[in-house]
Parts: C-alpha cells; sequence; structure tokens
C-alpha cells in the first residue's frame, strides 16, 4: 500500500547501487563546494550535475521506499530509466570538464579537494551507468520505452542538442548555412523531447497514428537533417569564404568561438551517428517483427 515503508526496491542490486550514486554525488559536490573552485559556467554545470543527481537520487530513493512512486500518474520504470541515462550522461560531462579546466599542473592550496572530487565523479559516472545496464528492457520486455535501446539513444540525443545549443552561442547568427543548421539542431530536439516527455507521462499510446512507424519516419528524417547539418556546419564554418579556415592567433587557451565551432562539428557528426543506430533499432522493430 502506498504510504507503507517498502524495503524490497532499496535492496536489490538497483537499490544499492542508487544508494552508492547518493553518496558519490554528494561527496563531489561537497568536496567542491569545499575549497570553493567552481567559478563560471563550466564549474557551474559540474556543481549542477552533481546536486542535480543526489537530489533527484534521493527523491527516487524515498518514493520508493514510501511507495508514494505508484501514486504519481507517469511511467515510474520509463522516469528513472531517463534519469539514469541523464545522470549518467551529466556525471560523464562533468568528469571530463572539471579536472580540464580546475586541474592546474602547478601544486595549489586545494588541489588534493579536487582530485577527490574527481575521483568520486567518476565513480558516480560509473555507477549510473551500471544501473542503465542493470534497469535497460531485456529481449521479450514491452514495458518502460525508456529502458529499451531506442528510448536511451532518445535521451542521449537530446542531451548531445542541449550540449550544442549552450556551446553554439551566438555564431550562428553569421549567414544562412549555420541558421539552417540550427534549425536542425531546434527541431530534432523538440520531437525528441516532446518523445520522452509523452512516453514518460504515459501518452505515447494515445497518439493518432501507429508509434512505431512515426518514431521510424521520424528517425529518416532526422538522419537526413543532420546529414546536412553535418555537411554545411563545417562550410560555413571553416571555408575561406564563410568562416576561419584555421585557429585564429588571437585566441585564447580557455575560451574560443573557433574551438566552439570545432566541438559543434564533432557532436554534429556524434548525434548523426546516434539517430542512424536508433533508425536501424526502430526498423528492425517495425519491420523484423511483423514479418
Amino acid at each position: 500500500m502506498p504510504g507503507v515503508v517498502n524495503y524490497k526496491p532499496v535492496t536489490g542490486p538497483v537499490g544499492i547501487v542508487r544508494f552508492f550514486e547518493i553518496f558519490l554525488s554528494c561527496t563531489a559536490f561537497s568536496l567542491v563546494a569545499h575549497v570553493r573552485q567552481y567559478s563560471g559556467s563550466y564549474g557551474g554545470w559540474c556543481m549542477f550535475s552533481w546536486c542535480c543527481s543526489f537530489t533527484v537520487s534521493v527523491l527516487i530513493v524515498l518514493l520508493e521506499l514510501t511507495a508514494l512512486n505508484s501514486r504519481i500518474p507517469i511511467s515510474w520504470d520509463d522516469f528513472t530509466a531517463f534519469f539514469a541515462m541523464l545522470a549518467t550522461l551529466m556525471n560523464l560531462t562533468a568528469s571530463i570538464i572539471y579536472p580540464t579546466i580546475f586541474l592546474t599542473p602547478n601544486i595549489q592550496t586545494g588541489e588534493d579537494f579536487k582530485i577527490a572530487a574527481t575521483v568520486m565523479s567518476c565513480l558516480c559516472f560509473v555507477a549510473y551507468a551500471v544501473e542503465v545496464g542493470l534497469t535497460r528492457a531485456r529481449p521479450g520486455e514491452i514495458n518502460g520505452y525508456l529502458k529499451t535501446v531506442p528510448g536511451l539513444l532518445k535521451v542521449l540525443e537530446a542531451f548531445i542538442a542541449c550540449i550544442i545549443f549552450v556551446i553554439i552561442e551566438g555564431s550562428y547568427h553569421v549567414n544562412a548555412g549555420r541558421q539552417w543548421c540550427m534549425a536542425v539542431y531546434c527541431i530534432c530536439f523538440i520531437i525528441t523531447l516532446s518523445i520522452i516527455i509523452l512516453t514518460i507521462a504515459k501518452l505515447i499510446t494515445r497518439l493518432p497514428f501507429p508509434v512505431e512507424r512515426f518514431l521510424t519516419v521520424y528517425n529518416i528524417m532526422a538522419v537526413l537533417m543532420y546529414l546536412t547539418a553535418a555537411v554545411i556546419w563545417p562550410v560555413f564554418c571553416f571555408s575561406e569564404h564563410y568562416g576561419q579556415p584555421t585557429r585564429p592567433s588571437y585566441c585564447g587557451k580557455s575560451h574560443c568561438k573557433w574551438d566552439n565551432q570545432v566541438i559543434v562539428t564533432v557532436l554534429t557528426f556524434a548525434n548523426l551517428i546516434v539517430y542512424l543506430v536508433d533508425l536501424v533499432y526502430s526498423a528492425r522493430l517495425v519491420f523484423v517483427s511483423q514479418a
């Protein structure tokens, strides 16, 4: 019954892993907060990643302990699978960004705390990745779309798009080619995020058309759109006529728009590959299952 303490969800493998997640994320942001080394947007993102991981994981454990999660009108399995994948990606980026920005070659006060926080962040990433592996849908399971490989890929697609939005800043206003690429990123992100939200809210099956075929058609469209962006963005950023082919000499080590354009190019190709893999899985789901 809801409101009665239920120890079963927290004593299994997934529950034990969640306690490790809570401990590691709490330790990571506590160490960084102690030395106050999280200034700027990059430091803010790392702190947000650890604090968000800690807060939501605690909330999930409490709701499952009290069985109140059964009263929430959402697909709980989809929500927990979505958050586990999202937290995995957030802690991965934090584990890369924090030491890159805040660990200096010269020994300074608080370096041991920052090293320890980086180690905790890396272990936290591993813990969330283990949860994703433990909760991933097995062959034959039909409940929890976001627990399946295509569902997890949807979270990855949306996350990569978010990183692109942060890095791209205002550089897409320069010409029509970059504006088209920004439109591609926005359209695909909005549709992908809508699919995730509708799935968690148990509304995806109420759409007035076959969901499997819609996902296949959408993935085809997303692959084609990202393919154009993968060609157009580098041309309009690094060609002689539209952009800067080589890194400008005035660019500093910490922040440079040209570096950001390179990162956006890499992320564009990365998301293109993810959408391709998603398309393969969606096509197999539609055509192989009906064969």
